[in-house]
């Protein structure tokens, strides 16, 4: 099987070695980079040293990048295609795979940043792949991972969401091993909706822990987070169970507690007083909650969907909340049952 994953980040090197590494058949996997500097580095030191420090590259794994700004030779003879970038390059990656004809993935979760001036509001992946490019087959792989674990091949499942029976074929082909088990879903929407919305209430999650509130408020958080979570998935056309899922429930456990996730960190240092700025700079990587707790709210709104603690993380990200507000602010909201 002929791999292409467009996209050297930490996540898209992981599942190029992930793929590279299979026993049995060996698939052809190319990880190509837009960083030239970087597919050097990498040829030279046999490790993706930016964000997998100490991961050796399988020797079958080929890069790409430095001679070729762009796989022409690989995606023509590709069985399936990865995008591996952030979410805020989907789109022009999409555009430039319109006519690709084979299965296309993509790995970024979140929102896409909404236009300015009042425009549309932020797209989820497969809506901005409706727009530039609806010829295409394509989904998305999503669920509970930390890339370095992966890389690793530490025991991993992951979720293929897509209509399309060929692209959740493809993805659980090209991945499903012995430490990285696929699971085939059709609900694109729920899956993707699960991606998104963890991320902001990780950062919520993060703020708990960071101030120390106890195991009980993070339980109250995660749980309710869900409900919020679901909420808005199912106005936007998900099925509920879902959410139950590795992409729902999984993706939101790990980010909410794991010590790697970024978006869980950001709380945690807005908990000790650095302001949001300082927080996203201490990183180095990208942290999609930040980026997407506004567009979540705006959809919310919009869907008239009740999501109190993503308005609190909005809140806390734009300043309008300090830290210990936000969670006054929660707690005092009037009782009621508990309901979806």
């Amino acid at each position: 099987m002929n791999i292409v994953v467009l996209g050297a980040g930490a996540w898209g090197t992981a599942l190029a070695i992930a793929a590279a590494r299979l026993p049995g058949t060996p698939h052809q996997v190319t990880l190509w980079a837009r960083d030239a500097a970087q597919v050097a580095a990498m040829r030279a030191e046999g490790e993706n040293a930016r964000y997998l420090q100490g991961v050796t590259l399988p020797p079958a794994l080929r890069l790409a990048g430095d001679a070729e700004p762009w796989p022409i030779a690989a995606l023509a003879v590709a069985d399936l295609v990865v995008v591996a970038t952030p979410m805020a390059g989907l789109r022009g990656m999409l555009e430039r795979l319109a006519d690709q004809g084979s299965p296309v993935a993509w790995l970024c979760k979140g929102f896409e940043a909404p236009c300015e001036g009042g425009g549309s509001p932020g797209l989820l992946g497969h809506e901005i792949q409706a727009a530039v490019a609806p010829r295409l087959k394509a989904g998305v792989l999503s669920g509970p991972s930390f890339a370095q674990e992966v890389a690793r091949g530490q025991p991993t499942a992951l979720v293929a969401a897509s209509a399309h029976a060929e692209v959740r074929d493809a993805l659980v082909s090209a991945f499903h091993g012995p430490s990285l088990r696929i699971y085939a879903n059709d609900d694109a929407v729920g899956v993707e909706v699960g991606g998104a919305v963890k991320n902001v209430l990780a950062i919520a999650t993060g703020l708990c822990d960071g101030l120390q509130l106890g195991l009980n408020a993070r339980a109250a958080l995660v749980t309710r987070g869900l409900a919020e979570m679901t909420r808005l998935g199912l106005a936007l056309g998900a099925r509920a169970d879902t959410f139950m899922g590795l992409s729902g429930l999984g993706d939101l456990v790990l980010t909410a507690t794991g010590d790697l996730s970024r978006n869980r960190k950001v709380g945690q240092l807005l908990a000790q007083g650095l302001s949001l700025q300082q927080a996203v700079d201490s990183l180095g990587h990208v942290a999609e909650g930040v980026y997407s707790a506004r567009t979540v709210v705006q959809r919310a709104r919009m869907l008239g969907v009740d999501m109190p603690i993503s308005e609190g993380v909005v809140a806390l990200l734009d300043g309008r909340l300090l830290p210990a507000q936000a969670v006054a602010a929660l707690m005092g909201r009037d009782p009621k049952e508990e309901t979806l």
